[in-house]
């Protein structure tokens, strides 16, 4: 299993455990994740699962795609140069402990 640990806007923490292959979106979703809308299910239509993926995670992840990018330009609370869409994400062994804040708003 993958630990992953959400920090919300406001520095509440949220520890859950996924498996790997799952999109990080899913995982949370699945585990109640307060801060993850998910409006489209992961069809990359919305920009409701915006997370903050810091150093060293980024490092970890491949490069954001056009198409999601372009999403983040649609997200309610302001994008960071770490922005990622969490539905974009895909869990994998390496991303174990992966740390990731949530935004203020995903509406």
């Amino acid at each position: 299993m993958i630990q992953i640990r959400f920090i919300a806007a406001d520095q509440s923490v949220q520890d859950i455990q996924a498996a790997p292959g799952q999109s990080l979106m899913k995982a949370a979703v699945d585990a109640n994740v307060q801060g993850i809308e998910a409006d489209c299910g992961g069809t990359l239509t919305c920009a409701t699962c915006h997370v903050i993926v810091g150093a060293p995670w980024a490092a970890h992840l491949p490069p954001a795609s056009p198409d999601e990018l372009g999403m983040l330009d649609f997200a309610a609370s302001p994008v960071e140069p770490e922005s990622r869409l969490s539905c974009q994400i895909r869990l994998t062994p390496e991303l174990n402990g992966l740390v990731v804040r949530l935004p203020a708003a995903q509406h």
